[in-house]
């Protein structure tokens, strides 16, 4: 049997943050800093670049991911915390113009990112990953966590293209969908 733990992304855990960013994928060129910057900053950026950009986030905390882990091996992330601090988020056109909360306000986290190594997906990780960061944001003191997932409609997606995480897995840890974001993507809240 396997056995799934997760754990915040700290210091102390920064190897593990990269080997789960880095098992296929774009997590690797990434380091989940598309979420934080604009595209004009993502666009001057370069891979050590972002990485840096990573650690440097991690480890003035408060711990901006969660890591699941398979058997003790790191296999997963995904990024959850307030909204004020992911940039892209409110320069997302249609993601402004569904939300009906404040973009200033604290209390109110986002899901932005899921990140599985090739070699454990599809084995329920990412529903694992969700239920850890609606813990954590509960435990920070968020009011309401939103998240941007791809609607597959049973349709098979490209690993890449599903970084979002899917609509599926969202309804099945408690969030409602709110209103479709365009064809293929919704806005879900989860009110704490």
């Amino acid at each position: 049997m396997v056995t799934i733990t997760t754990e915040p992304a700290t210091t102390s855990r920064w190897d593990d943050v990269q080997h789960a960013l880095t098992g296929g994928g774009d997590g690797a060129s990434c380091q989940c800093i598309w979420p934080v910057l604009s595209n004009k900053h993502w666009n001057e950026t370069t891979t050590p670049q972002r990485e840096e950009m990573l650690r440097k986030e991690i480890d003035s905390g408060p711990p901006p991911g969660i890591i699941a882990y398979v058997d003790g091996e790191a296999a997963g992330w995904i990024r959850i915390g307030p909204r004020t601090r992911q940039a892209r988020i409110p320069r997302t056109r249609i993601i402004a113009a569904a939300s009906t909360e404040p973009f200033d306000d604290e209390t109110v986290w986002a899901v932005t990112c899921f990140v599985v190594r090739r070699e454990h997906r599809g084995s329920g990780l990412n529903l694992e990953l969700l239920r850890a960061a609606v813990d954590l944001a509960r435990e920070s003191g968020a009011r309401l966590i939103e998240g941007y997932p791809v609607v597959t409609g049973g349709e098979k997606q490209r690993s890449n293209d599903l970084f979002h995480g899917t609509l599926g897995t969202f309804l099945e840890a408690g969030f409602t969908e709110q209103t479709a974001l365009r064809p293929g993507r919704a806005l879900v809240t989860l009110e704490l």
